[in-house]
């Protein structure tokens, strides 16, 4: 299994992870794999909506440059 390092953790943030792992009755890594784990999950969950929104925008009809604008399209409908 792969090992990472990280340096420079302000002292703030280790206090705080330190007090999840100690709520949760585990480790400080494991701790810190499970952050890293619902983090990556989360961001790769934003990336994938974000490619379906622009799937679906780029599905979206656009109207030609004849087309009648909404507004005269309900003036026409109420007009019936």
């Amino acid at each position: 299994m792969p090992t990472l390092h990280i340096r420079n953790i302000p002292d703030a943030l280790h206090a705080r992870i330190q007090q999840l792992a100690e709520a949760e009755h585990c480790s400080l890594s494991s701790e810190v794999i499970s952050l890293l784990d619902h983090a990556v999950t989360e961001r790769e969950n934003r990336l994938r909506q974000r490619q379906v929104l622009n799937r679906i925008r780029a599905r979206r009809a656009k109207p030609g440059k004849k087309s009648p604008s909404t507004l005269d399209m309900l003036r026409e409908d109420r007009g019936r």
